[in-house]
């Protein structure tokens, strides 16, 4: 008979091999282990070299997978080969609050430079003095360039220094998935406790209340509860409050009433030394070399930095190889197109897609089941998948409010006809080319 870890995690697997294609499956995701479970926290063991990209690319699969075989609360976190239980303790009220935060991101992780050096400074000192610094504090800039690291670093630096105080964190889909939920169950009291009651209210991805009337509406009462209860509340965004699309104005004030603050995409130089950072904390040995070849060449975001490094990593030790300049341009020139270009908006994509197969973009977006159009609509979801930071649902509400299994079968099938069918490959490489040179 099985043991209960193993069957567990072999059930989990399972859900994670329906919906991952093959390849992906068996580069990323049969290496994993699973090191144990703590309470709700799943704690899954990758080798080194794949485990930074396996957290940064799968861990909402991941999650999802541990939460249809473990319940709606389960947490996954992802740890190296030397990792143990810990011993047991009591939690406080206020770590409670906090599972949902990242322990690796933190004030000492960040790489401070000229274009987040504001924005570093006004995190720190909303985390040293919430509600007395900056509040709300309001964080805008493209995806990938820290907003959510240090969303989670003032949350972390409360969890350890803030003296009991409770910290609620949320993105603006699960802020929504949870305030549908608590209707569906006539539990919106608890819900509302829940985020009015925090000391710190820590919201990621504002720009997605777009569209949502009625959480909008009950955001904005709770924004208003905790500023007058004297609570701090953090936001990012991926624009200025100005430039949040259907917002209204008596929102968008309020986000404007306390500090807003820009995060820059990085230098060379700076991107020299998150790479250099990167490379330590996962004890990844690749020459200064290298580094330098990678941080010239990819400038779009931190994240897309951190990609390319293991990307990098991955193809050397697969191949037998020391990492060297020319694998890098090797590695980025076959295996990792995406990380040089800038960030696409998913409107963008959808525009080049409807002009290489010759549709209406409007078509895209209604329920047009012509063949042209849907071939056009499912590679839009895949380009969308690879060329922004979006989500699943997120992507499927961009483009005619689908959802996100219908997402997810345009992107298997298309990655599947990339590599049988050379009408779609020639479709995706020309779009990948034509997004890559707009300005």
């Amino acid at each position: 008979m099985r043991e209960p870890l193993e069957s567990t995690w072999d059930d989990i697997r399972s859900e994670l091999r329906r919906e991952t294609p093959d390849f992906k499956f068996h580069i990323w995701l049969e290496p994993l282990e699973l090191a144990g479970i703590e309470g709700n926290v799943l704690y899954v063991r990758a080798p080194e070299h794949i485990r930074t990209s396996v957290g940064e690319r799968y861990l909402p699969l991941l999650r999802r997978a541990a939460s249809r075989c473990l319940g709606d609360r389960t947490v996954v976190e992802i740890v190296g080969g030397d990792w143990q239980p810990r011993p047991a303790a009591p939690r406080s009220p206020a770590a409670a609050e906090d599972d949902r935060l990242n322990p690796r991101f933190t004030f000492e992780q960040f790489v401070i430079g000229a274009g987040n050096r504001f924005a570093h400074a006004a995190s720190l000192a909303v985390a040293e003095l919430p509600a007395q610094a900056y509040n709300p504090l309001f964080m805008y800039g493209p995806p990938g360039l820290g907003k959510t690291h240090l969303l989670h670093a003032i949350g972390n630096y409360v969890r350890h220094w803030g003296t009991g105080l409770s910290v609620r964190y949320a993105t603006v889909e699960e802020f929504t998935s949870d305030f549908v939920a608590a209707i569906r169950r006539h539990e919106t009291s608890a819900f509302k406790e829940r985020f009015r009651s925090a000391d710190i209210v820590l919201i990621d991805d504002v720009q997605f209340l777009a569209g949502r009337e009625r959480t909008r509406e009950e955001f904005f009462h709770t924004f208003n509860a905790l500023l007058d209860a004297g609570h701090q509340l953090v936001i990012t965004s991926d624009r200025t409050p100005d430039e949040l699309p259907d917002i209204e104005a008596r929102l968008r004030e309020r986000f404007r009433s306390g500090l807003v603050v820009e995060l820059e995409p990085p230098s060379t130089d700076v991107r020299r030394a998150i790479l250099e950072k990167r490379a330590r904390l996962d004890g990844v040995d690749v020459g200064p070399e290298v580094l330098e070849e990678i941080a010239t060449h990819v400038s779009s975001s931190v994240r897309a930095l951190e990609g390319a490094l293991i990307r990098v990593v991955a193809y050397a030790s697969l191949k037998g190889e020391a990492a060297s300049p020319e694998l890098v341009r090797h590695v980025l020139d076959r295996l990792g197109q995406d990380v040089r270009r800038r960030h696409c908006d998913l409107p963008e994509i959808l525009d080049a897609a409807a002009e290489e197969f010759g549709v209406e973009p409007k078509a895209l977006v209604a329920r047009d089941r012509r063949a042209a159009v849907a071939t056009a609509r499912q590679v839009a979801m895949y380009l969308a998948r690879e060329l922004t930071d979006h989500s699943l649902p997120e992507i499927g509400r961009g483009i005619g409010d689908r959802n996100h299994t219908t997402v997810l079968h345009a992107i298997n099938r298309v990655s599947a006809a990339v590599r049988t069918d050379p009408v779609v490959k020639t479709a995706v490489d020309n779009l990948r080319r034509r997004l890559a040179q707009r300005t």
